[in-house]
């Protein structure tokens, strides 16, 4: 998914991590599962689609106030997140989006900015993220889940990437992924939809080209 606002020239793409950098969401789904199970705590590896993007404390609690009428403690929330992030560590290792660099280098050929904002704070990505996609991505322009109180979908991430952007709502746009699949972008009011990120590839430079998305 991309969404592009009209406004001022473009400054910034935000792109999300899972499922847009790396294709990482079913190893996610499973890592929480196998974590929660394990404390014979109630779930299914699905509805973890749902909570792409929050915080690893926010979904706990979640679950826990569905579970047990209440938030989870500090010392509850540590420990599962560690359980999860074992499985996540164990799974084979996720591999990048095909298309993805090449996204990265059309919206840096045009002289805008990317950042990256993902509501994970898996080291094991974070680190292969800089790796994988250096001299796009370093600390600088990454907002991860250490760096906001609320994850996706409240706006903050995104605020948080516009302020490392420098630059205003309608001066960047982003690329997001679709775990509960396209309808549900539809509904969010996505202004262009692409299967995968080769065919946002094969798009990408016509639409930064055209002036009604420039200004």
């Amino acid at each position: 998914m991309v969404e592009i606002k009209k406004g001022h020239p473009l400054k910034a793409v935000l792109f999300d991590m899972d499922g847009v950098l790396f294709d990482s969401m079913k190893n996610h789904t499973l890592a929480w599962y196998r974590a929660l199970s394990s404390r014979e705590i109630p779930c299914e590896r699905d509805e973890f689609y749902q909570y792409e993007g929050a915080t690893a404390e926010w979904t706990i609690n979640l679950i826990f106030e569905r579970t047990y009428h209440r938030q989870a403690t500090k010392q509850e929330i540590e420990e599962l997140y560690t359980l999860k992030s074992k499985y996540f560590n164990e799974l084979p290792e996720a591999g990048p989006m095909p298309g993805a660099k090449e996204v990265l280098k059309i919206v840096r050929e045009h002289g805008l900015l990317p950042v990256v904002v993902t509501g994970s704070g898996q080291q094991s990505l974070l680190k292969r993220l800089t790796e994988e996609y250096a001299g796009f991505v370093n600390a600088s322009t990454l907002v991860t889940a250490f760096d906001v109180e609320h994850g996706k979908p409240h706006p903050e991430p995104y605020l948080k990437g516009l302020q490392k952007a420098h630059a205003m709502p309608d001066e960047a746009f982003i690329i997001e992924n679709a775990p509960l699949g396209v309808k549900q972008l539809q509904e969010a009011g996505a202004d262009l939809i692409y299967p995968d990120m080769s065919a946002l590839q094969k798009y990408l430079p016509q639409l930064l080209a055209e002036p009604h998305n420039r200004a």
